[in-house]
């Protein structure tokens, strides 16, 4: 299990390779020392896990988290000082919330859920929780056009309705089938089997046109991602 510590704080990081180091079966593949800096060793040493520290330079654990290349997708353990993230952090789909200093048994903790993870099947899932007002509507995956994020609230959209997520999208990302449901810009993921008309925009971009009407415009990074995936 490669495992990536991004920490700006150098005696925290130190703690952190040390207890990992004690640890059979775990490799320490680099160190991060602000937000963008975890985002491109990401990229380029492909961790199964990342230590994430809240409160960096430059972007926030959460924000980071958010530029992950979907591609990867580590297992994101959060490091931090303040117990009033938990929430947030598990919404944006942590495998685990540790409060510093940390203790080698809640380190061995969250990595074995790691692992526990990685060797779940994957869920069929069937049923999608969307919110309008005070009641909870059970939806259909296949009835399901797309889900928004705008800020930090996350639509679920339907042919003629929209309901609130209750999962950021990176966690709804780990939880959708992935031949299905696709995630073509930063802020949307689209059903595929509910796109109508493909127009290309430039080699790299695409503009959607989805059931509902919506016209939904295809980044360039995820460009080559949906024209292989249809």
């Amino acid at each position: 299990m490669k495992v990536l510590i991004a920490e700006d704080e150098p005696v925290a990081r130190l703690v952190l390779r040390e207890l990992l180091e004690e640890i059979p079966g775990v490799i320490v593949a680099g160190e991060a020392t602000t937000g963008p800096e975890a985002v491109s060793q990401t990229a380029l040493l492909r961790p199964d896990v990342i230590l994430l520290d809240l409160q960096m330079p430059g972007m926030s654990g959460f924000e980071a988290a958010a530029k992950f290349p979907p591609s990867i997708s580590p297992a994101i353990i959060f490091v931090t000082a303040y117990q009033q993230h938990a929430l947030e952090a598990f919404d944006a789909g942590a495998v685990d919330y540790l409060l510093k200093p940390v203790r080698k048994e809640r380190l061995e903790a969250a990595l074995a859920k790691v692992k526990t993870r990685s060797a779940t099947p994957a869920v069929d899932l069937r049923k999608i929780v969307g919110r309008l007002g005070n009641d909870l509507h059970l939806l259909d995956p296949s009835e399901i056009v797309a889900f928004q994020a705008e800020g930090d609230v996350v639509y679920i959209l339907t042919v003629n309705r929209r309901f609130y997520a209750s999962h950021s999208l990176k966690a709804l990302e780990e939880k959708l089938p992935p031949g299905r449901f696709r995630r073509v810009h930063r802020s949307t993921i689209v059903n595929t089997d509910q796109i109508r008309k493909i127009s290309p925009l430039s080699s790299k971009r695409f503009l959607l046109r989805m059931s509902n009407g919506m016209d939904i415009v295809v980044s360039k990074r995820m460009g080559s991602v949906i024209r292989d995936a249809l």
